[in-house]
């Protein structure tokens, strides 16, 4: 088997899988069996002798494959009559309904070999693929039978090579992982021995991850065909306790806290006492949901850790996680060796581990009649099979709760299939908690997509979208709530945008009308006001085409990315960076086109009053320094409405997708900081824009403006009122961003 329940405890209460442990018990005590049959009988012993009387017809087909792996091999190996496999077909029915298992074929192919005989090379390309060489032959069995004896017969006391067994903490079919002390380094460890069956390679020992348990190192017995694997001693047990107390529990009283109590129940029977901690404080204040997406969060993590280094786990379950102490996850047995269907094409190979958990490509390669195969598998798999877990854990039952009774196992195989293939449907949803945000339901869904390609592209971002339910402001701008006027206009930027500009440039061209056009229409020459209220129509005109032509150039990709995803259209990860990095640079940009535009205006006409009349410096002056705070007016005005519409109603929806980085955190606080500068200058325009209009003026021209004065002074305290909340809101929502990206 090559996934086993081994990790669970000892002392938890009887689960579905427990019938799949037994099965697995039950083949291999029949595996041992038969082989010690053979070695001790003076005669070939009778294989249907062995073969169970009670059970499923597929329990006993599955038996009587193995059977076969062994009388083969001893049959050829002895020269005791050798069979074909043929002559099983003939004997027992059950082998007459199904295609001949590849691993059957392998066995022989390789037993033909060994003697020298002549190969059906293209029976076993057609059913097993491409033939193997015969020095990588790699024995098929389920179980090994000299590791059966000896695997069942250790208890807490004895020693085993450089380990003293203390404690039990848990068994399964083909493994048992006993708390030890190794001798020689005086340490405490979990040491999980097992069937040699398999290999895991070396790069195991080398994934140093705090969310991952650290394996130390292996050792083979080979006299007794056992493999030593030992790693860190995590102590609070595993997430199949929490589940089972969590199903156990009213929905309405899960909590973090449930989380800290099975895992001290877990360590006062070891005798461990818990410390307070931050940690833990922080735990007991989560809701439920929030929980379940923190453990994700982690476990997703550890993946993706993982995979950036060659390694998949493929086999996530409940009983694979542990707990520390401070309810920390940590992802173990991370099963490497998952091969192709030569040595696993039977689906029992699979039966005692994950079924339940399986992506449907996973499922498709145990299925020996699919084309799928395991090594086309990926980390999205994992991603499905986590998906799977959380769910479990936030409901109390799995998505697609159809494994307990396996059957026929290619008709098992397909229904299952099916089922994942469908998806998640609405009905379903109304399994998860009412508490359950919007964020999170949304992130599992993903999880679950049947086909690989709508699921997250790494584990890197499904940790990054769990951090976010973790932040309730956060995961509110990302998933806003359905039919709020934020979730209308979240893709709206441009009437949103061109709001606010068309807002800032009205009020400063009230004020530049009511100032600077009241003097000039006064102190401009009659024959001079035909060429500066043409250039004043020309640059007027230039402006409004150029100017926001350029705006909305520079923010094309700002424009049509979010579109592009609601149509499910892809992006890679550098561009959606560039997309984030472009729209948090909407506001300043705005800002520094639109205030290019003045200075360029004022360029412009103050080079044609100037040629067309003759005013004293004052007044020049006075002109000039008025535009420019009409300049500022325009372009600072509208920074905090277009910045509060992007930061609220537009960027969250760049994090549906994509993997955030440091960049992403950096760019959101330097915003942060940008808003307070704007605000500041905002809060300057009133005062100093009073003061430069009316210093360098005569009292006559100052009775003209006085009006002017008085309104940019009012209109630019209920201004910067304004601009004042939405600063505060910004800043609230720039942090909660920050603080959700920077975690991962």
């Amino acid at each position: 088997m090559k996934n086993p329940d081994h990790l669970a405890p000892s002392n938890t209460r009887a689960v579905p899988a427990d019938r799949a442990v037994a099965t697995q018990i039950g083949l291999a005590a029949a595996i041992a069996r038969f082989a010690v049959a053979w070695d001790e009988a003076d005669s070939t012993p009778d294989l249907a002798a062995y073969l169970p009387e009670s059970g499923t017809s597929e329990f006993r087909r599955i038996c009587l494959i193995e059977l076969i792996k062994v009388d083969m091999v001893n049959r050829w190996g002895r020269d005791e009559y050798p069979r074909r496999l043929a002559d099983y077909v003939a004997e027992f029915p059950e082998l007459q309904s199904i295609p001949l298992p590849p691993d059957l074929l392998y066995e022989e192919f390789h037993c033909l070999r060994r003697k020298g005989l002549p190969t059906d090379r293209a029976q076993h390309a057609e059913t097993a693929g491409p033939a193997p060489d015969t020095g990588g032959y790699r024995s098929t069995l389920l179980a090994s039978p000299r590791a059966y004896g000896t695997l069942t017969g250790l208890d807490v006391g004895d020693r085993i090579d450089d380990f003293d067994l203390l404690l039990n903490l848990g068994s399964g079919a083909f493994a048992r992982v006993f708390l030890a002390r190794q001798r020689s380094m005086e340490r405490l460890v979990a040491l999980k021995i097992s069937h040699n069956h398999g290999s895991e390679p070396q790069m195991l020992a080398q994934l140093d991850h705090p969310y991952i348990v650290r394996v130390f190192d292996k050792r083979l017995l080979a006299e007794r065909d056992l493999k030593l694997l030992y790693m860190e001693y995590v102590p609070g047990g595993t997430l199949l306790s929490l589940l089972q107390r969590a199903a156990e529990t009213e929905p309405g009283l899960r909590s973090g806290q449930l989380l800290l109590d099975v895992v001290d129940e877990v360590l006062g029977e070891k005798g461990i006492r818990p410390t307070e901690s931050e940690a833990r404080d922080a735990i007991a204040a989560l809701s439920w949901p929030e929980t379940v997406a923190w453990l994700g969060r982690r476990l997703a993590e550890a993946l993706d850790y993982a995979a950036q280094r060659g390694v998949l786990h493929r086999d996530i379950k409940p009983a694979n996680v542990l707990l520390t102490v401070d309810g920390v996850p940590k992802l173990a047995d991370f099963n490497i060796s998952f091969s192709d269907h030569i040595a696993g094409a039977s689906p029992a190979a699979y039966f005692g581990g994950s079924l339940a958990y399986m992506s449907p490509e996973q499922l498709e390669a145990c299925h020996p009649q699919l084309p799928g195969r395991a090594e086309d598998l990926d980390g999205r798999s994992d991603i499905y099979a986590l998906g799977v877990m959380l769910w479990e854990l936030l409901t109390g039952r799995r998505p697609f709760d159809d494994e307990t009774d396996i059957g026929d196992s290619a008709t098992s195989l397909e229904r299952m299939l099916a089922h994942r293939r469908r998806g998640i449907r609405h009905s379903d949803l109304d399994e998860l908690p009412l508490d359950c945000p919007a964020t999170l339901r949304r992130v599992l869904t993903t999880c679950l997509a049947p086909r690989a390609a709508d699921r997250w592209a790494s584990s890197g971002e499904l940790a990054q979208q769990l951090e976010l339910c973790l932040d309730a402001r956060a995961r509110d701008l990302v998933d806003p709530p359905h039919g709020s006027v934020r979730q209308r206009l979240a893709l709206k930027p441009v009437p949103v945008v061109t709001t606010a500009i068309i807002i800032g440039q009205v009020l400063a061209l009230f004020y530049l009308y009511g100032h600077n056009l009241t003097l000039l229409n006064i102190h401009l020459p009659a024959a001079g006001k035909p060429t500066f209220t043409r250039m004043v129509a020309i640059v007027g005109v230039s402006f409004h085409v150029v100017f926001p032509g350029l705006i909305i150039y520079l923010s094309r990709n700002v424009i049509a990315v979010p579109w592009g995803m609601r149509k499910g259209r892809r992006y890679s990860t550098e561009f959606l960076a560039r997309t984030r990095s472009d729209t948090l640079a909407c506001g300043e940009r705005t800002t520094r086109i639109t205030w290019a535009g003045w200075v360029l205006s004022l360029i412009v006409l103050g080079t044609t009053v100037l040629m067309v009349s003759e005013l004293s410096a004052g007044l020049v002056v006075n002109i000039f320094t008025t535009h420019l705070i009409c300049g500022a007016i325009a372009a600072v005005y509208p920074y905090f409405l277009v910045n509060y519409h992007v930061v609220r109603w537009y960027y969250p929806s760049l994090l549906l997708r994509g993997t955030t980085t440091a960049a992403d955190a950096e760019q959101l606080g330097k915003l942060a900081r940008q808003a307070t500068r704007k605000l500041l200058v905002a809060a300057l325009i009133p005062p100093v824009g009073a003061a430069l209009g009316t210093i360098f003026l005569d009292p006559s021209d100052l009775r003209l403006i006085i009006g002017s004065v008085i309104g940019l002074t009012l209109g630019g305290a209920i201004v910067f009122a304004l601009s004042f909340a939405l600063y505060q809101t910004l800043l609230r929502d720039l942090e909660a961003l920050r603080r959700s990206v920077s975690q991962t």
